[in-house]
């Protein structure tokens, strides 16, 4: 991209910007060699990742980027050989832990809020604990070795401190004596090279022994080395110089290390300061309210609501522009200070930001292009040095866009033809707009020049735009109104502040008269637009209560669902809290029947029904209206001796065994029987239809016992008798209709029931049986159930 380009449209300011959200030096460093991408798939990417690093911004606040500095310097040294101090260890190793914070906070955001060109790009950043943790065993927080970096070091600082400490004892010992502190300036103890000494008075010198190593500005004092510590300073001398070779070492070992790891170091550092460069992106984008726009390689652009981003939110009144659908190129007229430069270098500006990877000042949804190059003519291009005009700088500056422009370009002319004789000037513009044209180039133009506006009107693919001025104020509104040709709006401004009539009505009558018609058509096109822009706002301002309602709607609605689901789940589990209660009720009233029938064999009093009744319709649930109670599935009065029937109130399965007078019937429920009425039962399944028997077999008819029973007691009986009288009363209970029978046999050794199951287990009217449940006689039961 041509540098003189981008400084026309200030891209550097944006750059300057950015780089203040950088939180390294790694990253302000990327950020000045910032520079527009021309391809395509690069911006996109570009693009996805500073989005990334907003949604990570606005979920965190931001990424740690804690002690990491810019440490290419030193491993470039460290490389070549040299030795690095300990302030650069210090460094390198919370370069290296503030990377692998950073890379850790990005991967494991990664796994809950997918951040895949982040995780990418972090995905080099060096963890090497090796290094960082020899260094930091070495190098305090102050960039000082440690005396633990090595015995040897340790054992020079004893010995150092042992000597300094003898060398004061002896100094103060001195100073502390009577006949010499007369001598001394100062009762105190200083160093000069490495070296103790005390200050003693200039008239002094020649009594006080020792060696001079300084005196004051005045020369009043003498800092002079007593001889008693002479020995001891040249043993502290060499104990320093001891230290000073130790501490090299170390550093060079240090550096050894750093050498080793320095490439990939290096690849780390490199990463850490695009990742600094993505969300500096980031913090921009939320300092300037900017949003991701959608980009394409067409030479299409739509930006809605766009802003110049370098300046104020309050000042600055938004731009909306389409280019490259149904026109690719517009011409832009009306006064000065209307605002047409702005909207020039908006448009250009945010062009550069998008192909930049940066977020852009406008509304969700606005479009660009990818251009391969952006051209501008902007300002006032007057050049003393070069004793160009005005006119013959611009033209230079065209000249050189012809011949670098292509048809994925944009061009951006500012003032074009000014400069010289409007006819040709207007002509010479006409010419180089038709020119661009033909090319396929992209062009956003401003003029003054009338004839341009006809030229757009005329020209297929190039549209009129002008800067919107409010007449009545005498001030430009800064509304960029693309289809709408600009007026000079001279007249009126000089009407509005007060030229005489005689003198206006003189000048237009001096305006030919097509001039007229079209300034006519262009106030009549004005006002029109005025109107159908108020009535879109109208519209826009109604849609938006309409949605809000509709929202307000939507929430009231699904705070109804969740109530209503609340209030069901509710009652549900209340209906099955009743209803398991009532179960448990009813299975202990069955029991309790079964366990008297057992008792009394077969008759239950009458009272104890009566009760055990009450009991169960207390138990039942009051959960339905009764047009919900499930009707029978044959009327009552269709019921017959042997069918199979259901008893409502108990919910039991039963056989009717007798049907008595006044709607009441005789039920065999397992080994009870009870009497219900016929509007408590319903019908399951109706006994089989009894065989006719042919007239040769009439002798052998048997009459229906009406005492037969669904349960025979064997206990006493051996096998024998009891396969004999089982085998008879199941033929009865087969011809009787029943389902289900129970054979009683006790439980004693268990002989007689199970040679009674072997032989079930081939009986031809037999199709399953089991031993009773809890309340039916347990093991005591074998219940059969018959085909």
């Amino acid at each position: 991209m041509n540098p003189k380009v981008l400084h026309t449209l200030e891209y550097d300011k944006v750059r300057n910007r950015l780089a203040e959200h950088a939180a390294t030096s790694l990253g302000k460093a990327r950020i000045e060699a910032l520079q527009p991408s021309p391809d395509f798939e690069e911006v996109k990417r570009l693009l996805r990742a500073t989005d990334e690093a907003v949604k990570v911004d606005r979920l965190k606040g931001g990424a740690p980027f804690g002690g990491i500095r810019d440490i290419r310097a030193a491993l470039h040294r460290a490389r070549i050989g040299g030795t690095l101090n300990a302030a650069e260890l210090l460094d390198i190793a919370n370069t290296i832990a503030g990377g692998r914070k950073l890379k850790r906070f990005l991967l494991a955001l990664h796994e809950s809020e997918p951040i895949p060109s982040l995780a990418e790009t972090a995905e080099p950043v060096s963890e090497n604990r090796i290094v960082e943790e020899k260094i930091k065993s070495c190098v305090d927080d102050q960039a000082d070795i440690l005396d633990s970096a090595s015995p040897e070091l340790s054992r020079i600082r004893h010995e150092l401190r042992t000597s300094e400490s003898r060398a004061r004892e002896k100094l103060e010992q001195m100073i502390r004596t009577p006949s010499i502190q007369k001598m001394l300036q100062d009762a105190l103890i200083t160093i000069r090279g490495d070296r103790y000494v005390i200050p003693v008075k200039q008239e002094y010198r020649a009594s006080f022994g020792g060696m001079v190593h300084d005196q004051s500005a005045s020369g009043a004092t003498l800092f002079i080395e007593p001889e008693a510590v002479v020995t001891l300073n040249n043993k502290l001398r060499e104990l320093k110089l001891k230290e000073e070779r130790e501490i090299e070492k170390i550093l060079i070992m240090l550096t050894g290390y750093v050498a080793e790891a320095a490439d990939e170091l290096a690849v780390s550092v490199e990463a850490l300061g695009e990742l600094d460069f993505i969300f500096a992106k980031a913090g921009l984008a939320r300092e300037q309210k900017a949003t991701l726009p959608i980009m394409n390689d067409r030479g299409f652009l739509k930006i809605k609501k766009g802003r110049h981003p370098l300046l104020s939110r309050e000042a600055v009144v938004p731009l909306d522009v389409e280019l490259g659908n149904q026109f690719a190129t517009i011409i832009v007229t009306g006064p000065n200070t209307g605002g047409k430069t702005v909207s020039l270098k908006t448009i250009g500006l945010l062009s550069l930001m998008a192909m930049s990877g940066l977020f852009i000042p406008a509304e969700d949804g606005s479009q660009l292009c990818v251009f391969d190059a952006i051209y501008a003519d902007i300002g006032d291009e007057q050049s003393i040095e070069q004793n160009l005009s005005t006119f013959s700088s611009h033209l230079t500056n065209i000249i050189s866009i012809l011949k670098g422009m292509t048809p994925k370009s944009l061009v951006l002319l500012d003032e074009l033809g000014a400069g010289t004789d409007p006819s040709e000037g207007s002509a010479l513009a006409i010419a180089i707009l038709e020119y661009i044209h033909r090319i396929g180039s992209r062009v956003v133009a401003t003029t003054h020049y009338s004839e341009l506006k006809a030229y757009a009107f005329e020209r297929k693919g190039v549209i009129n735009a002008s800067m919107e001025f409010n007449v009545q104020t005498l001030s430009p509104t800064y509304r960029l109104l693309v289809g709408v040709p600009g007026r000079s709006n001279a007249f009126a401004i000089a009407e509005r502040l007060g030229l005489p009539r005689p003198i206006l009505e003189m000048a237009r009558g001096h305006v030919d008269e097509d001039d007229r018609r079209v300034e006519s058509m262009i106030a009549s096109l004005e006002t029109n637009r005025a109107a159908a822009e108020a009535e879109r706002l109208s519209a826009e301002k109604l849609r938006a209560e309409v949605e809000r309602l509709r929202a307000q709607l939507e929430d009231e609605r699904e705070k109804l669902r969740e109530q209503r689901d609340k209030l069901m789940a509710k009652a549900e589990s209340e209906a099955r809290e009743a209803v398991a209660k009532a179960r448990q009720e009813a299975d202990e009233v069955i029991r309790e029947l079964r366990r008297l029938a057992l008792e009394e064999r077969g008759a239950v009093k009458e009272h104890k029904l009566i009760e055990a009744k009450r009991r169960l319709d207390q138990a039942v649930p009051e959960l339905r209206d009764k047009r919900d109670v499930p009707k029978a599935k044959k009327k009552p009065d269709a019921v017959e001796v042997g069918d199979e029937v259901r008893v409502v109130s108990l919910g039991q399965k039963g056989h009717v065994v007798e049907a008595g007078s006044g709607g009441e019937l005789t039920v065999q429920l397992g080994i009870m029987k009870m009497k219900v009425n016929k509007s408590d039962v319903e019908l399951i399944k109706s006994a089989p239809a009894k065989p006719v028997q042919p007239a040769a077999a009439a002798s052998v008819k048997r009459s229906r016992d009406e005492n037969v029973r669904t349960e025979l007691d064997l206990r006493g009986s051996n096998l024998e008798e009891a396969i004999i009288e089982t085998d008879r009363f199941l033929d009865e209970s087969f011809l009787n209709g029943f389902g289900q029978v129970y054979i009683i046999h006790g439980k004693g050794t268990g002989v007689l029931r199970a040679g009674l199951q072997d032989y079930f287990r081939r009986h031809k009217h037999v199709k399953s049986f089991r031993l009773g449940n809890y309340g039916e006689g347990g093991a005591g039961v074998t219940v059969v159930e018959l085909k």
